[in-house]
């Protein structure tokens, strides 16, 4: 990912090969590489996109890119707001951090 200036990767054949460092080098971007074995750093990214994709994008054959960004927004207001998780006694995920983000601001009161 190479956002404002800065790129953190995991070890992956792709992320260090010298021309994707030149590529960042000559843009004047920080390079930051997780450690060797540190997989277990991008599971919850991988499980969410997993979940996209066979749950969303494999079903529906989107046209082109603006029907991507609706439906993804769709989806993505779905698995936040009305998709109960496993890992989360199946609650949202907006219930878990809503609920916990009103208990911390009733303790700080």
């Amino acid at each position: 990912m190479v956002e404002r200036g800065f790129s953190n990767n995991d070890q992956g054949a792709q992320y260090t090969s010298g021309e994707w460092f030149d590529r960042l080098k000559a843009t004047g971007c920080r390079i930051s590489m997780d450690g060797k074995g540190r997989w277990v750093d991008n599971v919850f990214v991988e499980r969410l996109w997993r979940s996209v994709k066979y749950e969303d994008v494999c079903l529906h054959a989107y046209q082109d890119g603006r029907e991507a960004r609706e439906r993804l927004n769709e989806y993505f207001a779905f698995y936040n707001r009305q998709r109960g998780h496993r890992s989360l006694d199946h609650r949202t995920p907006d219930e878990v951090y809503f609920r916990t983000r009103v208990a911390e601001f009733a303790a700080a009161a």
